[in-house]
Order: structure tokens, then C-alpha cells, then sequence
């Protein structure tokens, strides 16, 4: 997992500007994630990464675009300080893993590491460093494993 490093309080138009709200298509949104503030992040990501940043990541308005995009574009988690609550939502809804963490000033762009989900470690290998965040609850970390509470649902004996 290589990692990619926002500062605080990440707005949902710097993740995915308005003007490209046009489709729900994660891959066609990824195309243009950070686009205004990170031009080489839509070419650059790759499946794996990891998103580390400051306070407030995702606040601003509630598209679950944003989410969508960093999802299309393979980021396989967003570590944060804190996060928006509604984009913290839409995230697990849509299968986003989070984890809340002040990490910020200990993990630097560009370094491995491995995340222990149920046991609420982030392994830094490129400086043999290990940081504690308490896992999400049982049933969101459902959610994730499914994919989202759409394929949760779809896979439960819910019935409406």
C-alpha cells in the first residue's frame, strides 16, 4: 500500500469538482479525482493506496460521489484525523473502509504499510512503526466485507 497525503479539512469538490458530477460511474469519476488540486493523483493511483490526512476529510456537501471516485480510483483505505460525518456514511455505505487516526505527522507519502482491521493496527514498514485505532463496530466492518450495505442487504436474509 503506498500511501498519498492530504492535509485538513479535504472538501467533496476537491476530492471530485462538481463540474464531473454528471455520471455515478466510479471508474469515469476516478478519472478525475483531486483534479484541481493533485492534477497526477487520476494517473498516478494505484489499487492498494492509501489516503492519509489531517482533520475533517470529506466535509463540504454531501455527495456520495466523492467516496465513489476514490473507491473507482482503488484506494483501499482513507486514514484521518477525523472525517465529515455524512461522507464517514456514505463511505461504509458504499464500502470505503475508514479508520480514524492521528497519524497525520507520523506517515509520509510514500511509505508501505499494512492495516490490521480487526485488530486496529497500521503497520509502517518503511519505518518499523505500529499506531493503534479502535476498530469500527462488528456490523460496519459487515458492511465493508460485503461491499457496501447494498450488496449487505442483497446477501442477508433481509426481506422487505
Amino acid at each position: 500500500m503506498r500511501i498519498w497525503k492530504f492535509g485538513e479539512n479535504v472538501d467533496t469538490d476537491q476530492i471530485i469538482p462538481a463540474e464531473y458530477l454528471t455520471t455515478g460511474d466510479a471508474k469515469k469519476l476516478a478519472a478525475h479525482a483531486f483534479v484541481k488540486v493533485r492534477p497526477e493523483f487520476a494517473t498516478g493511483v494505484q489499487a492498494g493506496d492509501v489516503i492519509v490526512a489531517a482533520e475533517n476529510f470529506g466535509c463540504g456537501s454531501s455527495r456520495e460521489h466523492a467516496p465513489r471516485a476514490l473507491l473507482g480510483a482503488g484506494i483501499r483505505c482513507v486514514i484521518a484525523k477525523s472525517f465529515a460525518r455524512i461522507f464517514f456514511r456514505n463511505s461504509i455505505n458504499i464500502g470505503l473502509p475508514l479508520i480514524e487516526a492521528d497519524v497525520f505527522g507520523r506517515i509520509d507519502e510514500g511509505d508501505k504499510i499494512e492495516i490490521l482491521f480487526d485488530e486496529g493496527i497500521i503497520k509502517n514498514l518503511t519505518k518499523s512503526e505500529e499506531y493503534k485505532f479502535k476498530p469500527l463496530p462488528e456490523f460496519m466492518q459487515k458492511l465493508l466485507e460485503s461491499g457496501g450495505l447494498i450488496n449487505y442487504i442483497k446477501q442477508s436474509s433481509f426481506v422487505p
